[in-house]
């Protein structure tokens, strides 16, 4: 039997990509044919890090990871999905607030572009509490960020804060 094509995309501000990011990924890529990490830009936030920066992160989060290829966009995620064929939006639910944020959005998305699912995926254990906001606010109290970042990222976080 052969396995279905699926490409899935996985679309976030990853600012920056965090191991709980990673975790979704790779366990995504075991699911999927394809995983498309998706930088979104948005107007409307203020990140630390630019497009660029945050691409570098995330490409090198996942340099060893086959058949993820991730790239930004700006618009709608919908349009993006069309853009690399995916026919499946991957998002990660740490709490019942998250919910009912992300079952809006996938209901919207739905509704524009009916071809489109949603999977929510529970994140390990080690990292249901994780956010980039968070790692940005331990970070610069002078808390430990190791065991939720990458050693690349810990190093861009180092430059980014002049620490």
């Amino acid at each position: 039997m052969t396995k279905k094509k699926i490409t899935a995309i996985y679309p976030g501000s990853f600012d920056p990509v965090t191991n709980g990011h990673i975790d979704i990924i790779k366990r995504s890529i075991k699911i999927f044919s394809r995983v498309i990490p998706a930088i979104l830009v948005n107007p409307e936030k203020k990140p630390l890090f630019s497009i660029e920066e945050r691409l570098e992160m995330l490409r090198d989060a996942c340099k060893e990871l086959k058949d993820v290829e991730p790239v930004f966009f700006d618009g709608l995620l919908v349009e993006a999905a069309k853009k690399y064929d995916a026919s499946v939006v991957i998002r990660g639910i740490r709490a019942v607030s998250d919910y009912e944020y992300e079952l809006q959005m996938a209901l919207m998305n739905r509704s524009l572009h009916e071809e489109l699912e949603t999977l929510f995926l529970v994140p390990a254990q080690e990292y249901s509490f994780l956010s980039s906001r968070l790692v940005k606010d331990v970070y610069r109290a002078g808390g430990n960020i190791k065991n939720f970042v990458t050693p690349f990222v810990a190093e861009k976080l180092k430059e980014k804060f002049n620490l």
